[in-house]
């Protein structure tokens, strides 16, 4: 199967998903008629999309999984996800980070992937609270055959706090270390993505974390693939119009793309050009 025919495989079941949580449910023929395909494609997109754990099928249709909005995957879980997409999706926030700038990057797997993009930014003030991001910097910061420090390499603050399951640290410590710094620009990782939640994740101490970590950043550019538009956690943390950018993949459905630029100032699909 060709990169095109990829494509359009994953847009046909991304809107086929946006459409499953906006009815609660959606029949085969009725997907057939409306994305002019075959039923056997359309089968095929809703078994994906069942491996995936987003919908499960029932007689005739699918209706998507409500998952716990407490329920908070662990690192390993999510990092093998979407991965692709994360990649894109880091190369374009990356461009976003100018030379000698402070940025802060939150916990996530998106965020880890970016870190290894930001690597090439010179002289970077790097503070985050997650211990994935910061070894990401830790390991790059001595690579000369005598041990010495590179040049450019990114001084890197670390907050303490508590440890969540997706290796972000949290809670007052951390809350006390942010507090008192200024970043020119936030790179925010998300459990989910809606406009009448905002940004939320399923742990409270994240997300009041969260809070400020935006409070602290000039600016703030969520980084979210497409599979966290509509998940709605159990704290919200940010309104969408507290964001400046968002950057997500060609995943994202048309009409979730109209509802986001009513609400923000950047959507950045990252990879589009390429396809």
């Amino acid at each position: 199967m060709s990169d095109h025919q990829n494509l359009l495989a994953e847009q046909r079941r991304a809107l086929i998903l946006d459409e499953v949580r906006r009815r609660g449910g959606v029949r085969v023929n009725e997907l057939t008629r409306r994305l002019n395909v075959s039923d056997m494609t359309v089968r095929r997109d809703l078994d994906a999309l069942a491996r995936q754990g987003v919908v499960a099928k029932v007689h005739g249709g699918a209706v998507p999984v409500a998952e716990a909005s407490t329920h908070e995957p662990g690192f390993e879980a999510k990092s093998s996800l979407e991965q692709n997409a994360k990649e894109d999706i880091a190369r374009a926030a990356a461009a976003m980070a100018g030379p000698g700038s402070a940025v802060a990057l939150s916990g996530g797997t998106t965020t880890y992937v970016l870190a290894q993009h930001l690597l090439d930014v010179p002289d970077l003030t790097v503070v985050t609270n997650s211990v994935r991001v910061a070894d990401v910097f830790h390991a790059a910061q001595h690579t000369a055959p005598d041990g010495a420090p590179r040049p450019g390499a990114a001084t890197v603050v670390l907050t303490g706090g508590v440890r969540t399951p997706s290796d972000a640290l949290v809670g007052p410590v951390a809350d006390q270390a942010i507090r008192s710094l200024h970043f020119d620009v936030l790179f925010l990782g998300v459990h989910g993505v809606s406009v009448e939640a905002g940004l939320s994740t399923p742990n409270l101490a994240e997300a009041e974390t969260n809070r400020h970590l935006v409070r602290s950043a000039r600016r703030v550019v969520v980084v979210a693939d497409h599979t966290k538009w509509g998940t709605v956690g159990l704290s919200s943390f940010a309104r969408l119009d507290e964001v400046d950018h968002l950057v997500t993949d060609p995943g994202l459905s048309p009409r979730a793309r109209a509802e986001m630029a009513e609400h923000l100032p950047g959507l950045i699909v990252a990879g589009e050009d390429e396809a």
